[in-house]
């Protein structure tokens, strides 16, 4: 018996000797056959290669944190899949079993490997009915990350079709295009989701943006992903940013459709509370744009900054518009960090969660300040008032000691007068 546990336990290694197989395992067969329609279905739904496949080195157990798990999503279903491994196969099926009339997708991403590392670049999507007509809904969108502005690559998505609330979710590609389908038809909650934990599930710390789609209708159009909070802003601190102005660091984003006036900040001397006169009240973004003054010779070195940079430019490696090089994650070929970024959109004004206050008079060396914000909003609309404290630092005096010292210092040494000459006897 012990022999046998042993023989069950161990790790399989590529045979000895050999040429060395420089391919990645090919996906020869799927079971059952994809837009099939299996009324009593309760087998696995299992992918086929060429070749034996690792297992990896993390123990699939149904939480999602095994080798395997994390390159299958088995939608629709809320629970990690029921993944193993059979040699050349992986094999799938719902933790809760196959549910009757039902539309089920079952998604192997890239990144399988075989016992000599060569990691595939190729997935596949197997799609079939437990009585349920056969889909032929396909919805189309793109994620942005609202934050940076960019479209964001191997963003979650998930389609909630109602009223059932049944989950399907896949992976947007590496410019953050959504092109998800075939689901059964009816009306969708579509939403785009910044997976920062690589988990394949949303979580409610997690930014997303969703859309409702009625039935027929299949374009999501962008999905501008933000962090959903309902508690109010908070002042982290508040810098002098030069000798009339200060930057007031905020806790969340702000939203970008309120236009603040300038009464919305109040800034008084401590501590007898005197008023103190505001200028402007700006996004550090815009008040940026502004108030900087760039010199004509700092315009002179960008440009020949430039002109140097277009003389070293690749062009080689140039591809579509839009379009980048992901590189694969951890434990799987799910797309990591871009090793470019995607250029900006611009339908929607950045997100920023900085504020600059401008007063009319320079600050007082040595002072405090209380900075007082009333009614500002965070991007998902809740507002509140709010307090935070300047403190501007005191100049520091020379210090005439060590001035004194080092003017010791820098005075040239006293060289000795000439001795007299002296006579023969």
């Amino acid at each position: 018996m012990a022999a046998v546990c042993a023989l069950g336990c161990a790790r399989i290694e590529p045979p000895p000797g050999g040429a060395p197989d420089p391919e990645p395992p090919q996906l020869v067969a799927t079971r059952p056959d994809s837009f099939a329609r299996l009324p009593d279905f309760d087998g696995h739904v299992e992918f086929q290669f060429d070749e034996v496949i690792s297992e990896g080195g993390s123990p699939n157990q149904g939480t999602g944190t095994g080798d395997l798990e994390k390159l299958v999503i088995l939608s629709p279903s809320d629970r990690v899949p029921s993944v193993s491994w059979r040699r050349t196969r992986i094999a799938v099926r719902p933790a809760e079993g196959w549910k009757p009339n039902r539309v089920y997708r079952v998604e192997l991403l890239p990144g399988t490997t075989d016992l000599r590392r060569n990691r595939s670049a190729e997935g596949a999507v197997l799609t079939f009915t437990t009585g349920a007509p056969l889909p032929a809904t396909t919805i189309q969108g793109t994620v942005v990350d609202w934050t940076t502005g960019r479209p964001a690559p191997a963003a979650l998505v998930e389609a909630i079709l109602m009223p059932d609330s049944l989950s399907y979710r896949a992976l947007a590609d590496s410019s953050g295009r959504i092109e998800f389908g075939p689901l059964p038809a009816g009306d969708y909650i579509v939403r785009g989701i910044l997976d920062e934990n690589r988990d394949l599930r949303p979580d409610p710390r997690e930014a997303y943006d969703s859309v409702r789609l009625a039935r027929g209708k299949t374009a999501a159009g962008e999905l501008w992903a933000f962090v959903h909070d309902t508690t109010p802003i908070r002042i982290r601190g508040v810098a002098v940013a030069d000798s009339v102005s200060a930057t007031i660091d905020l806790s969340q984003s702000l939203d970008p459709r309120q236009r603040l006036a300038v009464g919305q900040a109040v800034v008084r001397l401590l501590p007898d509370s005197s008023a103190v006169r505001v200028t402007s009240l700006l996004p550090k973004p815009l008040d940026d744009s502004l108030n900087r003054r760039v010199t004509a010779a700092r315009d002179s070195t960008a440009r020949d900054s430039l002109r140097a940079d277009s003389t070293r430019a690749d062009t080689s490696r140039a591809g579509r518009p839009g379009i980048v090089e992901v590189e694969e994650g951890p434990g799987g070929g799910r797309p990591g960090r871009a090793r470019a970024e995607l250029p900006p959109l611009t339908s929607r004004p950045p997100l920023t969660d900085k504020l600059v206050v401008r007063v009319a008079r320079p600050w007082t060396p040595g002072a405090r300040y209380e900075v007082e914000l009333r009614g500002v909003r965070n991007v998902t609309g809740v507002g509140t008032d709010i307090k935070g404290v300047l403190a501007v630092a005191k100049p520091t005096p020379p210090d005439s000691t060590t001035r004194g010292a080092d003017s010791l210092k820098r005075r040239p040494p006293t060289r000795p007068p000439p001795r007299p000459p002296q006579r023969a006897p």
